[in-house]
């Protein structure tokens, strides 16, 4: 693979990592040309052996031979841009963190029914912007064994550079896609829907229903407004998590930890 020694911001070839913006990157026009920046060895081991495609990577001279070695390796005849450290921060705005990054190609998206097909429990994610709870909630998503996660469009994309980082390469594991605010194809597959809520009509956690229940479908919202209303009205299960000493609820991503985990059902 060529190794690329730059001494300039304004180097061609490196400014998907530097001068894209994530919604460039994302590239919604044209979905086949995305691309999303994949951040420290582990991470991006992780994307190369979810089959994720890499395109270029940006490493520190003094990684080529170390932390970037097996990667290098990996992925074949890309570009490997590479510089001092001081000039690699000011390139990407930040320290690199173990002083590699890896552009990778977005793939294609998948249909509601491609993702839960044969999933048992799925996470909806209704309007959560923050890239860190994003982030958090894929990691605990696939640490806890749900199937798959589908997110509104007004929601935080999973491939933003600060999500992939927090969930440790998380979202490469669990199965992923958009969906409607209506949330209808979630019946039409036979799920039943829980929505996290405080409401006068709701059922604690451990209601036995929920657990019995063979398709479920656990819908998280945003803090502070949380769910719309009428999503909360439509769903079968209006869900609390009983709290202690006063407290009012959870940041979104514990919640979603522990609705995972109370949830996650009785498998064979």
């Amino acid at each position: 693979m060529p190794i690329i020694e730059i001494d300039s911001l304004a180097h061609e070839g490196v400014e998907v990592f530097s001068t894209l913006t994530e919604a460039q990157l994302r590239n919604k026009v044209e979905p086949e040309k995305g691309v999303f920046i994949a951040e420290s060895p582990k991470v991006i081991n992780v994307a190369l052996d979810a089959g994720y495609e890499p395109l270029a990577l940006l490493c520190e001279r003094k990684h080529i031979e170390g932390d970037a070695q097996e990667i290098i390796r990996r992925v074949g005849d890309i570009p490997v841009y590479t510089g001092d450290r001081k000039l690699l921060a000011a390139l990407t705005g930040y320290t690199l963190t173990r002083g590699v990054l890896c552009a990778m190609r977005r793939p294609a998206p998948k249909s509601v029914e491609e993702v839960t097909c044969g999933a048992r429990r799925v996470v909806v994610i209704d309007g959560v912007v923050d890239t860190t709870n994003i982030g958090a909630i894929f990691r605990s998503a696939a640490a806890l064994g749900i199937d798959a996660v589908l997110l509104t469009q007004n929601s935080c994309d999973p491939l933003n550079r600060r999500a992939v980082r927090v969930s440790m390469g998380s979202v490469f594991l669990v199965p992923w896609t958009w969906i409607d605010e209506s949330l209808e194809p979630l019946g039409q597959l036979g799920f039943k829907t829980a929505a996290m809520a405080l409401s006068d009509n709701s059922i604690s956690i451990d209601d036995k229903r929920l657990k019995d229940e063979e398709r479920l479908a656990i819908i998280m919202g945003t803090e502070g407004d949380g769910l719309p209303k009428e999503t909360i009205r439509r769903a079968d299960y209006v869900v609390r998590i009983p709290m202690a000493h006063n407290v009012d609820s959870l940041n979104v991503a514990a919640a979603a930890a522990v609705a995972f985990w109370e949830l996650r059902g009785v498998r064979s």
